[in-house]
């Protein structure tokens, strides 16, 4: 009878162990916002994909969804998220004062780590029934807004800025916009949690007459719903809204995961991926890949919350925060 030899079994025991470590996939959880729950079910595959090219290894993205605002305060609370992906700065900056994410995370990907934007947009019932056509027409008696909470989502926090600066952009004062943004919340009936809440609202339940949603909204509109259910209003201005990204480090310092998670966050920069956010209505930052898509893009004016807020920093602490601009201009069933 032979005997194998003890050494020789550990050495395979050893290579085998070597073997399956080697082959071990990484996990990453993207926490991100309502809006782009189908953006990212189309990027994941294709980093995934991108990333067995380009390093033989393998990885698996995990996606966590929800406003803006609420994923940043469960990442905060521990949710062990390794990149988050959200639609307003402030979500991201909250991170960064708590030490959870890089102080200068705005200057570790290009464009303010801002790969993609959007603007604001009307979607009316199909026919316009209420003549929706600007921000004006959102104060009429008898106009259901529907609308997300902006102290709970971005998508809401943009619509708010959306419709104080189209009264600053035809010259009124912030007087003449704080009376005006009053008027408007007097006509929303609820205030939704996040954007797949606010469309939720709008199309299943059937409340409203017009919703504020990000211009990418409408491809999902279509795709879950139906081409054809709601038509869009581009009124006369709207505002920039910025998408930033950053690598959650306190998460990647524990999982040794920053490698991956970086190169996840560069993908969203490349051709291809900036080819999957126009599919889905998302602004490409690639001036390239934009005016490949004009067709889709339309023309729209648009100012920065720069302009007339300083920052989404300044803004949160004027408007959002609370005993800010919005709890005195907003009382909920006030009509």
């Amino acid at each position: 009878m032979t005997s194998f030899p003890f050494k020789s079994l550990l050495a395979a025991v050893a290579l085998a162990t070597a073997g399956v470590a080697g082959a071990q996939t990484t996990t990453l959880l993207n926490a991100s916002y309502d809006v782009a729950r189908e953006f990212y079910k189309d990027i994941n595959p294709a980093f995934v994909a991108h990333y067995k090219k380009a390093t033989g290894k393998e990885v698996k993205i995990d996606q966590a969804h929800g406003g803006s605002s609420a994923q940043a305060r469960a990442v905060n609370d521990g949710l062990a998220a390794d990149v988050v992906t959200f639609n307003t700065t402030t979500d991201v900056q909250f991170l960064a004062d708590n030490g959870v994410v890089a102080k200068d995370w705005a200057k570790k990907f290009p464009n303010d780590a801002s790969p993609t934007t959007s603007t604001m947009l009307f979607l009316v019932r199909k026919g316009n029934p209420k003549n929706i056509r600007d921000w004006d027409d959102l104060t009429k008696p008898g106009v259901q807004v529907i609308v997300v909470n902006p102290k709970t989502g971005g998508n809401g926090r943009y619509a708010y800025l959306g419709a104080w600066g189209s009264v600053r952009e035809k010259g009124g004062t912030d007087a003449q916009a704080a009376e005006f943004v009053g008027k408007l919340y007097k006509n929303v009936p609820v205030l939704a949690k996040g954007g797949r809440d606010a469309t939720a609202t709008f199309l299943q339940r059937n409340i409203g007459d017009v919703l504020i949603t990000f211009e990418s909204e409408v491809v999902s509109v279509n795709r879950e719903f139906g081409a054809g259910k709601v038509d869009v209003v581009y009124p006369s201005v709207s505002v920039t809204a910025e998408n930033p990204v950053a690598v959650v480090e306190r998460t990647v310092a524990k999982k040794g995961t920053a490698e991956v998670a970086k190169a996840y966050l560069d993908f969203l920069y490349t051709d291809e991926a900036q080819e999957i956010a126009a599919k889905h209505a998302i602004r490409p930052r690639s001036e390239a890949v934009l005016k490949k898509h004009a067709d889709l893009f339309k023309p729209i004016k648009q100012f920065t919350v720069a302009k007339y807020f300083g920052s989404l920093s300044e803004a949160q602490k004027v408007h959002f925060n609370d005993g800010g601009q919005f709890d005195k201009l907003y009382t909920p069933g006030a009509k």
